[in-house]
C-alpha cells in the first residue's frame, strides 16, 4: 500500500520532477527507507504485502495491486528540476554498496506534478495519536471529542502526516515531555507537525528547522493555517543555523539513525541538565548504534518506545 507519511502534495500543475524509484526485497524495506530519506523527505513507499482482502473494501482493490509481487517493495523520491539527479544517483549507489543493497533495482522517470499531486489524499484520514492529539487532514471534517486537541495538516511536499510509526512514536513522547511554556526545538521539521503538536500541548517558544526549503515553505503554511503565533520555521543544515542564544527545554529530531548520530556530539550545547531530547526515525537494526552514540557522548536513555520495527527514544544528559 502507499504509506502517506511519505507522499507529495499539490503545488501547481507545471512543475517538472524526476522520480527515482528503487525496488528491493521486502525484508530490506526499512534499510531502503532510511537511505532514500537522506536524499529527500518526499518519499512514496509501495508495499503490498499487508493488503487485507477480508475488509469491507477488499472488493474495491485494484487488480494490478492484487497481482503485485508481495515479496518486493519500492521507494520513490521526487526531485525538482534544480536538484542534480546524477549526483543523487551516485550517492544512492554508494550507500547501497555500503549497506549490502547492490541488487537494488533503480529506475528514473520524468513526471508532471499534475499526474500525481492529489491522488494520495483519499488515503489520508484523521488519526488519533496518544491520549489527546488527533491529526486531521486540512480538507477533512472532524468533530473532536472532549479533551482532544486537533492538529490540522496539509503535508504538501514535506514529510509528516502522522500516519507513519516514526511520527507516531515521537508524538506519543511529546505528550509525556511537553511542559507548559517550555522552549522547544524541532530539527528536521518536515511538515511542521511536531512543533505544532508541541504548541498545542502547551509549549511556549517553538523553533523549527529543515534543510529542505520546500519543507520550510510547507511547514510555515501549516503553522500559519493553525493560527499559532509561537512557532518559527527556517532553513538549517541540522544545527548549523539553529538559534543558540539560550538552551532548549525540549528537542525533537525525527530523522534517521545516521543523521542522529552525526548530530549527537553537538546537540549537548543546546541543552541544560533537565532538557529532554526526543529522537525518532530509528530502525530497530540501528537502535543499538544510536544508543551507544548517546551514551558515549554523555547522555542517558530515559524512555524507549517501539512500533513495527521502529524505535523512539527520550534522552537526557547524564
Amino acid at each position: 500500500m502507499i504509506d502517506q507519511d511519505y507522499v507529495c502534495g499539490d503545488y501547481g500543475t507545471e512543475t517538472q520532477w524526476t522520480q527515482i524509484r528503487v525496488t528491493v526485497k521486502l525484508e530490506r524495506l526499512d534499510d531502503l527507507v532510511a537511505i532514500m530519506s537522506m536524499v529527500s523527505n518526499n518519499l512514496q513507499i509501495e508495499d503490498y504485502s499487508d493488503i487485507d482482502l477480508k475488509t469491507c473494501y477488499g472488493d474495491l482493490i485494484d487488480e494490478s495491486i492484487l497481482n503485485a509481487d508481495k515479496t518486493i517493495a519500492s521507494v520513490s523520491v521526487y526531485l525538482p528540476a534544480e536538484r542534480s539527479v546524477p549526483e543523487c544517483l551516485a550517492f544512492l549507489k554508494e550507500r547501497f554498496a555500503q549497506s549490502d543493497l547492490e541488487d537494488a533495482k533503480i529506475e528514473t522517470v520524468g513526471v508532471n506534478e499534475e499526474d500525481w499531486a492529489n491522488s494520495w489524499k483519499a488515503y489520508y484520514k484523521p488519526i488519533k495519536i496518544g491520549e489527546r492529539l488527533v491529526i486531521v487532514p486540512a480538507w477533512e471534517k472532524y468533530t473532536p471529542s472532549e479533551g482532544e486537541l486537533i492538529v490540522r495538516m496539509d503535508p504538501g511536499m514535506a514529510f509528516g502526516t502522522g500516519t507513519h510509526e516514526t511520527t507516531r512514536l515521537v508524538i506519543k513522547l511529546l505528550e509525556s515531555y511537553t511542559k507548559p511554556g517550555c522552549r522547544m526545538l524541532d530539527v528536521g521539521t518536515g511538515s511542521g507537525i511536531l512543533a505544532i503538536c508541541a504548541s498545542k500541548l502547551g509549549a511556549g517558544e517553538c523553533r523549527a528547522y529543515d534543510i529542505d526549503p520546500m519543507a520550510v515553505r510547507v511547514a510555515n503554511e501549516n503553522i500559519k493555517d493553525s493560527g499559532l503565533k509561537n512557532i518559527t520555521c527556517e532553513v538549517s543544515d541540522l544545527l548549523r543555523q539553529v538559534d543558540k542564544s539560550r538552551p532548549y527545554d525540549l528537542i525533537c529530531a525525527n530523522i534517521v539513525a545516521d543523521i542522529i548520530i552525526r548530530m549527537t556530539p553537538d546537540v549537548g550545547e543546546l541543552m541544560h541538565e533537565n532538557t529532554v531530547l526526543l529522537a525518532s526515525g530509528i530502525i530497530m537494526e540501528r537502535s543499538d548504534d544510536v544508543v551507544e552514540c548517546f551514551e558515549q557522548n554523555g547522555f542517558r536513555i530515559v524512555e524507549r518506545l517501539e512500533e513495527n520495527g521502529w524505535c523512539g527514544l527520550a534522552v537526557m544528559k547524564k
